[in-house]
C-alpha cells in the first residue's frame, strides 16, 4: 500500500515538472503579428477651432417711460413687430404730495407777484395820461407785469405736470404714453400692468418697458481661449451650429476680437463676434446658445492619410509602406495642412494605391480611408513580421 501511494506522489510530481516546462516552452515562443495597412485617399481638410456662445441681435433699445408712475396699461407683447411711434402702454401719474404742495407754493408765489405787477402798472398808465410818468418809465411797467404774468403761467403749468404728468402745450399722448423709439420685434417685456415705473434721470436708469431689437440683423457672440486667438483674425469665415435648431448650420464672418480678456473659470478667455447670415427658412430667436468652427485655413479634394499612421525619427515624419505581405519599407514624407485626424502629405510622397503600415499605437482603422483589413495595429497569429 504504501508503494502505491509513493508512486502516485512521485507520478504527480513528474506530471507538475512536464507542465512547468511546457508553460516556459509556450512562453519562450516568439508570438507572429499581422499589421493591417491603410490606403491615402483625396479628400478636404478643414483646419478648425472651436469658440461657444450665443446668437444675439445686433442691436436692443430699451423703452424707458418719460414719467414716474404706474402702468395702467400694457399692449406690448414678446413677439410683436413693432414700427417706431407704436403705442406699447400707458402711465398713470400717482402724484407725489411734497411735489404737489411745492407746485402750488410756487403758483401763490408767482400769483402774489403778478397781482403786484398788475397794480404797479394800472397805477402808471393812469399818472401817464396826467404826463407824470413818462413813456420810458412805464414801459418798465409794463416789462416787470409781462415777466410776472409768464412765471404765473409757468409755474401753472408745472403744477399741471405734477398732478397729470402733461401740460396743455403738450399734451398727454406726449408723455403718458410710453411709445416704440424704434421699429423692430418686442424680444422682452419685463414689466406687467400695475407695476411702478421709473423715468430715467441723472440717478437711476429707469425702468424698462419693453426691449426692441432687429432680427433681421443677428451675430455671434462668443469666446476663444487665449491659446487659440493668436490663429484668428478678422474676416475669417465661421460655421455655426445652433443647439435648438437639429441639422442645420448658419454661415458667419468674423467682425470683431476683444483687445483684452477676460478671466473666465480660471482661464483668460477673449470675446468675440460674427455677422450671421441665416438660412430663408431659419427661424432665429434671440440668446440661442450655439458653437461656431472657425476656419482657419481648408484646401479641398487633397490627397491625405490619416494623421495617427505617420511615424518620426528625430522629427522627420515618414510611413511604413508595404511592398509584399508583410514586409514594409520606410519612406519620407513632408506634411501639409492637418486639422488633428488627418494630414496632407505633400510631394507625391504616397500614393492611393499604397497600403501604409497602421503602427501600434495608431487605433483602429479609420472607416472613412480605404483599409488592408478589418482591424488596426497588429493582430496575433499568421507568419512572423520581417
Amino acid at each position: 500500500m504504501k508503494k502505491i501511494i509513493s508512486w502516485f506522489f512521485g507520478l504527480v510530481l513528474v506530471l507538475l515538472i512536464l507542465l512547468a516546462f511546457f508553460t516556459l516552452w509556450r512562453k519562450s515562443q516568439a508570438k507572429t503579428t499581422i499589421y493591417e495597412t491603410e490606403s491615402a485617399e483625396v479628400t478636404d481638410i478643414v483646419k478648425k477651432t472651436v469658440a461657444t456662445g450665443s446668437i444675439v441681435p445686433r442691436k436692443e433699445v430699451e423703452v424707458k417711460p418719460k414719467v414716474t408712475g404706474v402702468l395702467a396699461k400694457l399692449t406690448a407683447q414678446p413677439g410683436d413687430v413693432v414700427k417706431e411711434g407704436a403705442p406699447l402702454g400707458t402711465i398713470k401719474i400717482v402724484p407725489d404730495a411734497m411735489q404737489i404742495n411745492q407746485a402750488e407754493a410756487g403758483v401763490r408765489s408767482a400769483q402774489i407777484a403778478f397781482d403786484g405787477a398788475k397794480r404797479e402798472l394800472d397805477r402808471n398808465e393812469e399818472l401817464a395820461k396826467k404826463g407824470v410818468v413818462a413813456d420810458a418809465e412805464l414801459q418798465k411797467f409794463r416789462t416787470e407785469f409781462a415777466m410776472r404774468k409768464q412765471e404765473l403761467a409757468s409755474s401753472g403749468s408745472s403744477l399741471q405736470l405734477v398732478k397729470e404728468g402733461a401740460t396743455r402745450g403738450q399734451g398727454k399722448e406726449s408723455t403718458l404714453i410710453v411709445t416704440a423709439t424704434v421699429g423692430g420685434t418686442i424680444i422682452d417685456v419685463p414689466v406687467k400692468e400695475g407695476n411702478s415705473v421709473i423715468q430715467a434721470n441723472n440717478f437711476n436708469p429707469g425702468t424698462t418697458v419693453a426691449v426692441i431689437a432687429d432680427m433681421s440683423d443677428i451675430i455671434f457672440e462668443g469666446r476663444v481661449d487665449e491659446s487659440e486667438v493668436g490663429k484668428i483674425k478678422e474676416g475669417l469665415n465661421l460655421q455655426i451650429k445652433v443647439g435648438a435648431i437639429e441639422n442645420e448650420k448658419l454661415e458667419g464672418t468674423l467682425e470683431y476680437i476683444a483687445p483684452k480678456g477676460k478671466l473666465i473659470d480660471g482661464a483668460i478667455q477673449f470675446e468675440i463676434k460674427a455677422k450671421v447670415r441665416p438660412g430663408k427658412d431659419s427661424k432665429i430667436r434671440a440668446n440661442y446658445s450655439a458653437n461656431a468652427d472657425i476656419v482657419l485655413a481648408e484646401k479641398k479634394q487633397v490627397l491625405a492619410i490619416r494623421e495617427a499612421l505617420v511615424q518620426y525619427d528625430k522629427e522627420q515624419p515618414f510611413v511604413e509602406i508595404e511592398t509584399t505581405p508583410q514586409t514594409f519599407v520606410r519612406k519620407d514624407i513632408k506634411l501639409g495642412l492637418s486639422d488633428g485626424i488627418k494630414v496632407e502629405v505633400l510631394d507625391n510622397g504616397v500614393s492611393k494605391s499604397d497600403k501604409i503600415k497602421i503602427p501600434d499605437n495608431a487605433g483602429p482603422a479609420n472607416p472613412m480611408m480605404g483599409s488592408g483589413g478589418p482591424g488596426g495595429g497588429k493582430k496575433p497569429g499568421g507568419p512572423p513580421k520581417k
